[in-house]
């Protein structure tokens, strides 16, 4: 069970579910008015933390740095909505709606251990926040009751800092003539998406392709001499007159095509982060204090007859 002094130790530290994934960051502690015991923590969830969830302390557990809660991160998003800027408590109908989502008996948490005089209709559940969690806790102690289902106003007994991240105590002593003025404050960050894949495909394609060799045959030439002294004993040396003949085989050259698959590259992909700026807008709320006058007609009276007070 986390306790009141352990308050400020988990705000705006990380929470994580069950499972042990990131819900998101711990904003307000909502204490319990009767007896100040921390009941529900609101943690930021979705893009740049746009909403808070509601999330029961009875079983919550500080480790180290960050709190663990015993529920899954889908079931926490989908806790009934909340809206913990009307004054910083929680309704009785607010406080059912919750403790039936996540399945916990509201008799149980009526009646536990050194609580038995509680009962129903004591005790609403008001907000701490960072700075003045430990002091305004004791302050808030009878401010809520359950029977009744309307909200306490921000600067009221029993709500510490809702205003924004930055929350502090609001209740004003006897002797403090100061207010205390808060503002929110925009935190933009970025989340990691999948943004598509990218795959090297190897496949084949036939070109045509053309190249010129050059290729030699042979062909019959017919060559004749006349009869000299010198070959005339080759040409009267067989009959005179007969038939023959003589045959000469012809060569020639022809392509041949072969093919080999030699290496010619090799081909990897790499990433590069390239970083872009975008420009996010977002709304915050600053509070203003102003001062104001009012003079009663005796007043009034006595500040314009007051001798020398018109224009020379």
């Amino acid at each position: 069970m986390i306790t009141r002094e352990e308050i400020s130790i988990l705000l705006d530290h990380p929470v994580y579910d069950g499972d042990g994934n990131k819900v998101g960051d711990a904003k307000h502690v909502f204490l319990d008015d009767a007896s100040g015991r921390p009941e529900w923590v609101t943690v930021k969830t979705g893009m740049f933390g746009s909403s808070e969830s509601f999330i029961p302390m009875r079983d919550a557990a500080l480790v180290k740095d960050h709190l663990e809660v015993p529920y899954r991160k889908d079931k926490i998003k989908g806790a009934p909505n909340v809206d913990i800027d009307a004054g910083g408590h929680l309704s009785v109908d607010e406080e059912h709606r919750l403790y039936d989502y996540y399945g916990i008996d509201w008799d149980s948490v009526l009646t536990e251990p050194g609580e038995g005089d509680r009962s129903p209709g004591m005790g609403t559940a008001g907000t701490a926040g960072a700075a003045g969690a430990a002091g305004a806790a004791g302050a808030a102690g009878m401010a809520g009751r359950r029977g009744d289902t309307s909200r306490t106003a921000p600067g009221t007994a029993g709500t510490a800092g809702t205003a924004g991240g930055r929350s502090e105590a609001r209740t004003r002593g006897p002797d403090d003539d100061a207010m205390t003025r808060s503002e929110e404050r925009m935190h933009v960050g970025v989340e990691r998406h999948q943004a598509g894949r990218a795959r090297l495909r190897k496949y084949v394609v036939t070109e045509e392709v053309q190249q010129t060799v050059p290729v030699r045959h042979e062909e019959v030439r017919v060559e004749r001499e006349p009869i000299t002294d010198a070959n005339r004993g080759e040409a009267m040396s067989g009959p005179a007159i007969k038939e023959d003949e003589h045959e000469v085989t012809l060569y020639e050259e022809r392509p041949v095509v072969e093919t080999e698959a030699v290496p010619v590259e090799r081909v990897r992909m790499t990433t590069e982060e390239k970083t872009a700026e975008e420009t996010v807008r977002g709304k915050v709320r600053k509070e203003r204090i102003e001062a104001e006058t009012e003079l009663d007609e005796e007043s009034g009276r006595r500040a314009r007859d007051v001798p020398g007070r018109g224009r020379e």
